[in-house]
Order: structure tokens, then sequence, then C-alpha cells
């Protein structure tokens, strides 16, 4: 299930990240790939512990924890806290699969990656290249968002980034780990939520919607893992 969330951050909020973007020092990102992904992995990353990094993550999680598709695609348990990266100048990153567990840098906290999550800082026509390519059974789905948009995908996916060959594209990344850890499991709730959210806006105090509500819990309560 490959899912896009517009507007996650306003765009008042993409000025002042691009803004402070200007101010940091950009290291190496191989700084935080595993052990397969570090052969393929060309950018450059905000340091983890940076204040910056750590300011615009919380106005991310804040963000998300507002957003009604977000709340109701990814189901979360725990967040990462955001990273952020730059391409340009011909770098990419070449097909790979996220971590299954991923540690919280200086905590004792890990999560299990079941989502992985782009959001995008930098418009489709400010740069050349650039796609988040996202295989899947059907094929290839290629992602490149406006502005404070972000794309939400199963993190088991293989994907890659396209070459940026003009300008600079500039995103945060992180992973989620859901109460529901099948993705099958969770786009079937995810469908059932959007049908009971239809229906209640077709055909307001429907007595179905009671019941397909019901359906939902029951099937929540079954699968999630707290």
């Amino acid at each position: 299930m490959l899912i896009s969330i517009p507007d996650v951050l306003t765009a008042e909020e993409v000025a002042q990240a691009r803004a402070l973007f200007e101010t940091v020092e950009w290291v190496d990102g191989r700084v935080t790939a595993g052990h397969q992904s570090v052969k393929t992995k060309d950018n450059l990353q905000i340091p983890e512990n940076h204040p910056v990094a750590r300011q615009l993550g919380e106005t991310i999680l804040a963000a998300l924890g507002k957003h009604p598709l977000f709340l109701s695609a990814a189901l979360p348990l725990r967040v990462f806290p955001p990273l952020f990266n730059r391409y340009s100048g011909g770098q990419s990153f070449g097909t790979h699969v996220d971590n299954a567990i991923r540690q919280v840098t200086g905590t004792p906290h890990r999560i299990r990656t079941d989502l992985s999550a782009t959001l995008f800082f930098a418009g489709p026509e400010e740069y050349d290249g650039g796609e988040l390519c996202v295989e899947d059974a059907y094929g290839v789905k290629r992602v490149k968002l406006p502005p404070g948009h972000m794309v939400l995908y199963p993190a088991t996916s293989l994907h890659h980034v396209t070459p940026v060959t003009r300008g600079a594209r500039v995103c945060s990344f992180f992973w989620i780990q859901s109460m529901i850890r099948d993705d099958g499991q969770r786009s079937l709730l995810f469908d059932l939520d959007l049908a009971i959210q239809r229906l209640n806006s077709d055909h307001p105090n429907h007595p179905s919607a009671v019941q397909l509500t019901g359906v939902y819990h029951n099937l929540l309560r079954q699968w999630a893992e707290m």
C-alpha cells in the first residue's frame, strides 16, 4: 500500500524549514546506512543529533499526530525521529530494502520498521531526477511530490532514488512501527475506515455505519500489537 499524504506541513512551515537547512553543515549520508545500503547510498544528511534536525523533527511529528489520513493509514504505535537528506550533482540511492529494526540514537529504544515515509521540501520543478521508485507486485511506482507532502509505503519494499541531475532534492525520511504489523491487514482496515467515512458523509446517521464501525474496531482489537 503506497499512499500520498498531502499537506503534512503548511507552506509557512516548509519555508521555515528551508531557511534552517541553509544554516547547517550537511554530512555524508552513509553515516545512517546499513551494511547493504552503504554500498549504494550517495547523498548528504543533517547529523541526527543536530538541533535543527530535532526542532524540525518535532514539527513533523506534531503535524502527523493531527493528520487524519496519516493516522488512518499508518495506525502508528511508534515513529522514528525524522531524518533529513539532500541529493544534488548526480547523487542517488541504489535499490535497497530498509533495515527491519532501527535503534533510536542515544536511547535504548528500537522500533520495527513497518512503514517508510518520505516528506518533500523541494518542489518537483526545482530539480531534475530524484524520483523515489518503489517496487511492488504491480511494477514500479515513481514518486515526486510537492513541498509539504509525504509518501507512505511498506518498509519491506525494494526502492531507490534516481540521480538528481539539476537542482537539489531535500526531504525528511523516517519509519513507523504500526499497531498492525501485517501490510494486508493494515490495508483492509484503511479501506474499511475510508468506506465508513464516506458512508457517514453521504448518508448521515445511517445505521449501517455503526455496524461497520463495530467491525472495524473488532478487527483492530484482534490484530493490534501494543
